[in-house]
């Protein structure tokens, strides 16, 4: 009994160093590297954007797989296939920008990043992505 406990703790140990080595799989989709959602920050904000499972390109780039970060501002995400508007609360990133330095009146705000075609038509909810910051002076 005792020769068995030990090969099945040895096999154990051996299959869960393995599934701790197995990098997490990341879902496609747009993230804030900073702020984190819930942060307590000052103005102004520096605000870095990801996107994995796309790529990045400037604006007027019609390559399917590519587009453009929006950074949306005290407002959600922008239906599919909507061209995102271009105003105060709506900042486009056409360049192909993935830091943006924002600045925001003290008191809670939501930003939302908003994945968009070369034309700046939303790829909808699925790309875009929530978090609220709280301002202080």
């Amino acid at each position: 009994m005792k020769m068995l406990t030990q090969g099945t703790g040895r096999w154990l140990s051996a299959v869960a160093l393995t599934l701790l080595s197995i990098p997490a799989f990341a879902m496609d989709g747009v993230e804030f590297s900073t702020p984190k959602d819930g942060a307590e920050v000052s103005s102004p904000i520096q605000v870095e954007m990801e996107v994995t499972g796309m790529q990045v390109q400037p604006a007027g780039t019609m390559e399917e797989g590519t587009g453009h970060h929006h950074l949306i501002i005290d407002a959600g995400p922008v239906t599919k296939g909507e061209v995102i508007p271009a105003d105060d609360h709506h900042v486009h990133f056409g360049g192909g920008q993935t830091s943006h330095e924002l600045s925001l009146k003290p008191g809670e705000h939501t930003l939302t990043l908003q994945f968009a075609d070369g034309e700046h038509k939303s790829y909808g909810q699925d790309w875009s992505r929530t978090i609220t910051v709280d301002v202080v002076e």
